[in-house]
């Protein structure tokens, strides 16, 4: 099941012409990441904070379909992929009113953080893949996601 955040786009969110900020969005995507995991149990503290296995960003991607204003409602939508056995993809769709905004990707790696090793993925990311995967996401809505990936 797709998991999905409501967020509402505030002030600070925004640059000089009253838009959202560019990477701005990608931190609200990255928003979206934790409350899928603290959403299944995860610890976010014991996540993020002195972890032996830490899951950094080696790419992303960001397509805007129309601008987004302070005091926008949004739903960011989040679809999770396993790419092998040490890597993920989380596709992300934004939408106000039921309408594509934005859509990114950002693609993980799971590493050691001592050696910086990739490692395989743990249990509980495994969990969380299969937990929010795409497979209940609609015909309709997946060609729309790959029309711009």
């Amino acid at each position: 099941m797709i998991f999905t955040y409501q967020r509402t786009v505030r002030f600070q969110d925004t640059d000089a012409a009253g838009v959202v900020y560019f990477a701005n969005v990608l931190g609200i995507c990255h928003e979206a990441y934790e409350e899928s995991l603290a959403d299944l149990g995860i610890n976010l503290k014991d996540f993020f904070t002195n972890p032996t296995l830490a899951f950094p960003i080696v790419h992303s991607s960001l397509d805007f379909l129309r601008p987004m204003y302070c005091g926008d409602k949004l739903l960011i939508s989040l679809s999770p992929q396993k790419i092998g056995d040490t890597k993920f993809e989380i596709s992300y769709e934004i939408t106000i009113s039921e309408v594509i905004v934005a859509k990114a990707i950002t693609r993980h790696v799971c590493i050691d953080v001592g050696t910086r090793i990739k490692q395989e993925l743990p249990t509980q990311i495994i969990n969380w893949l299969e937990t929010n995967r795409r497979e209940g996401e609609s015909e309709e809505r997946r060609k729309l996601r790959e029309e711009i990936v």
